[in-house]
């Protein structure tokens, strides 16, 4: 395993047209389709820090601040906030452009969890990332206690269904 990657080698940014088959009768872009495009950007940046294939282990709660219109343009930023040994967060924004006024806004934001796995699919060892900007350091520092509270949940979680 390398020493390490800095976080902006694994930015990445993914952008899709709304069109009107993902869309509601009200002309608004389906709520799991930009989740979808979410866990697409996320994955992206997620194989790019690990150089091999991911699975999604976990997503944190999202809020939809804006509608997405059909024909709008929606771009998702990602980027791997920290490495948990075989286990990465990715933090993914999602802003919205209307391209005949330019408007752009911010309609939601989560963070993923993404396993590495090797050839065999068993979980493999992942890159540290390093945080070099004081936004890269916060992302990292907080992300620690993001996995915490989401370990904490897991395991309420598994007690509840026994």
């Amino acid at each position: 395993m390398s020493e390490g990657r800095p976080v902006k080698e694994s930015k990445s940014e993914y952008s899709e047209l709304a069109m009107p088959n993902d869309a509601n009768p009200l002309g608004n872009l389906f709520g799991g389709k930009v989740m979808a495009l979410v866990d697409l950007a996320g994955s992206i940046a997620a194989a790019r820090h690990a150089r091999s294939s991911v699975v999604t282990a976990s997503i944190d709660n999202m809020n939809f601040l804006y509608p997405v219109k059909i024909g709008e343009l929606v771009t998702c930023y990602s980027q791997v906030n920290r490495v948990f040994k075989t286990s990465m967060e990715v933090g993914v924004k999602v802003f919205v452009e209307n391209l005949k006024t330019g408007e752009r806004r911010h309609t939601s934001s989560a963070y993923l969890t993404f396993v590495a796995l090797g050839p065999d699919g068993q979980r493999v060892p992942i890159p540290p990332v390093i945080a070099d900007t004081d936004e890269e350091k916060r992302r990292y520092e907080d992300a620690l206690m993001r996995r915490e509270f989401r370990l904490e949940l897991k395991k309420r979680a598994l007690e509840s269904w026994d």
